[in-house]
């Protein structure tokens, strides 16, 4: 009789110990590869932050040693400081460096591979209409609230800042968000489908761009410093915060930089085929460049200070446009952000796309540095 009454609590027992049974099994199976994800995820990250951290501190370490071999003049036989081989080219040159001389050698058509993608070359003239203001030779695409007068009157006023020429303090910046960004390496109109358009050998993303314009500003007198950390490498995400940094790190050591230039390559594509947007120099082919501009709209995007950069933006597309007929397309004013609150000299620069081939974004490098010296000289 005590069996048979104690039946229905016994299986009750059973049933919650096999309840108990699949919750644990659940947690096994579960939570604890989460927990496994959740920790491979946070090392990752880790992972990146130092590896971010050690390039920037490289970088850094480098610029430190190019300003003390400026501030201190070598006799003639000793070795030149350690610094960039690009770098060594305005040495010898003794002033602008010859564009041949950075030049690379592109594959022909004897490497095109089967199934290979289109380009087409084009060039984007300056805009017409309600939506662009004109700043002398250029125009500015205004996709913001801002009336178009306001935009007219305010690149009336001077630039923000004063860049000293010959100091030996740093005056400008070179960087960049996203440095694996890359270009075509075929001379012909063509590209592999399997190219990323991203690589992470300096020689042959934004950095070697950047070089170049460095180059050509600090022959020109205006103390240029130039960082090469990979922020967009090995995450994509979080390349703009980890730039920041970068940058705030430059500017607590080198207060008196006013520029930053945060030098990228647009992607322009169109059923398969990239558009390569170019203009003829003096002979020779340059990718067209475009300046982005960011601007507050109150709320998400905080830019206070997005009057001065527009200044900066107007003053630079109506010099890179002057010199260099067709060379820009329209500034680009819209509610972007980009860490332009960190100097009143704060832009984003598009060098070509990925249709240019290499080439042609070293050459726009080129120009667009020399308009930036002739703005910041007063010879534009």
């Amino acid at each position: 009789m005590i069996s048979i009454q104690m039946g229905p609590q016994t299986r009750l027992l059973q049933n919650n110990d096999t309840l108990m049974l699949e919750k644990i099994q659940s947690s096994l199976v579960n939570t604890i590869p989460l927990w496994k994800s959740q920790m491979v995820l946070a090392l990752g990250l880790e992972h990146s932050r130092q590896a971010t951290a050690a390039q920037t501190a490289l970088a850094l370490g480098y610029s430190q040693m190019e300003q003390a071999a400026q501030s201190t003049p070598a006799p003639a036989s000793e070795a030149a400081p350690a610094s960039s081989a690009a770098s060594s080219l305005v040495q010898a040159a003794g002033g602008i460096p010859d564009i041949a001389q950075y030049l690379v050698a592109l594959l022909g058509e004897d490497a095109r591979p089967a199934g290979a993608g289109a380009v087409r070359e084009t060039n984007y003239g300056q805009g017409t209409g309600d939506k662009y203001i004109p700043c002398k030779a250029g125009t500015i695409k205004n996709n913001t609230s801002v009336s178009a007068a306001d935009v007219a009157s305010e690149i009336q006023n001077p630039l923000p800042f004063n860049i000293e020429l010959n100091s030996a303090e740093p005056q400008v910046l070179v960087m960049h968000t996203h440095a694996t960004e890359s270009y075509r390496m075929s001379e012909g109109l063509w590209y592999d489908p399997a190219d990323t358009s991203r690589n992470t050998d300096t020689a042959y993303n934004m950095c070697a761009v950047g070089r170049v314009i460095t180059d050509t500003l600090n022959a020109a007198g205006i103390n240029t410093l130039h960082d090469e950390t990979l922020n967009d490498y090995p995450s994509y995400t979080g390349s703009y915060d980890n730039s920041r940094a970068v940058v705030q790190q430059y500017l607590a050591q080198y207060p008196s930089i006013k520029i930053v230039l945060d030098v990228h390559r647009d992607a322009i594509e169109s059923d398969g085929t990239r558009m390569a947007p170019v203009v003829t120099v003096d002979g020779r082919k340059a990718a067209q460049v475009m300046l982005i501009c960011g601007c507050d709209n109150g709320s998400t995007v905080k830019l206070p200070n997005w009057r001065q950069n527009l200044r900066f933006a107007a003053a630079w597309e109506s010099a890179m446009e002057g010199m260099y007929p067709g060379f820009t397309r329209p500034v680009l004013f819209s509610y972007r952000f980009y860490n332009q609150d960190l100097t009143t000299g704060s832009l984003l620069i598009e060098i070509g796309g990925h249709g240019n081939n290499l080439n042609e974004a070293l050459y726009a490098g080129q120009l667009a540095a020399n308009a930036l010296a002739a703005l910041l000289t007063g010879a534009a």
